[in-house]
């Protein structure tokens, strides 16, 4: 019953998320806040009510050991060199100028607060991916399920749910790429979640790789 809860649960989260993005059009800050009510939400009545914990307990930050995020050190700062490097190698096949209008029009982003949505994207969007995708769904079903449908279900919604975000930014070839490139991580994500119980090794990888997106997205609007 409990893995069924997390299953309907997070596929049900991405679905509203991907609705209000692409059905409602809101502004960026209308969006964080209902995936800041969903993402957090969601967890906390699963914890709260069904595996009756702490939150701490649940994702198993109370037993912290620095020895066990070397992994997220190493695979962090990997991933900035690749995200870079792919960047150099695929931004001929990048329409920068649509990009950039979509985010103004869309999203509302503009060099002016490009600065205070970077940081939010590095440290606070982040977290909340990796204490959804990661500490929420993928750690409670690797205990509660087969573990190989922990890994696949996952890292496949985690890829899916960014497919809103730049379907209309690559051509059908790239966003194939890019959806398999994110299942990928989200396996090496919840891989490296095993060796610490917890998802500070991904969490880490993944604020490497957005501060590196970050600033693919100052060199885009001119910034630097």
């Amino acid at each position: 019953m409990n893995k069924k809860i997390i299953y309907i649960s997070s596929l049900v989260a991405c679905i509203v998320l991907f609705y209000v993005e692409q059905a409602l059009v809101v502004n960026y800050l209308i969006k964080t806040l209902v995936k800041i009510f969903l993402f957090t939400l969601i967890p906390y009545l699963y914890i709260r009510f069904i595996d009756k914990k702490s939150i701490k307990e649940s994702i198993n930050l109370n037993r912290l050991d620095i020895s066990n995020i070397r992994l997220g050190l190493v695979f962090g700062i990997a991933s900035f060199a690749i995200v870079l490097i792919s960047y150099a190698l695929f931004k001929d096949f990048l329409d920068i100028n649509s990009i950039i209008n979509e985010l103004q029009a869309k999203s509302q982003i503009t060099p002016g607060n490009f600065f205070l949505v970077g940081l939010y994207i590095i440290l606070g969007n982040s977290f909340l991916e990796e204490f959804f995708f990661r500490g929420f769904i993928f750690l409670n079903l690797y205990k509660l399920d087969n573990k190989l449908y922990a890994y696949i279900y996952s890292s496949a919604l985690f890829a899916v749910y960014h497919v809103g975000i730049f379907k209309t930014w690559f051509n059908i070839w790239l966003i194939g790429l890019a959806l398999l490139g994110l299942i990928v991580i989200g396996l090496i994500f919840n891989w490296l979640n095993t060796k610490s119980n917890n998802f500070l090794n991904s969490w880490l990888v993944h604020i490497f790789a957005d501060i590196a997106i970050i600033i693919i997205g100052f060199r885009m609007f001119g910034i630097i």
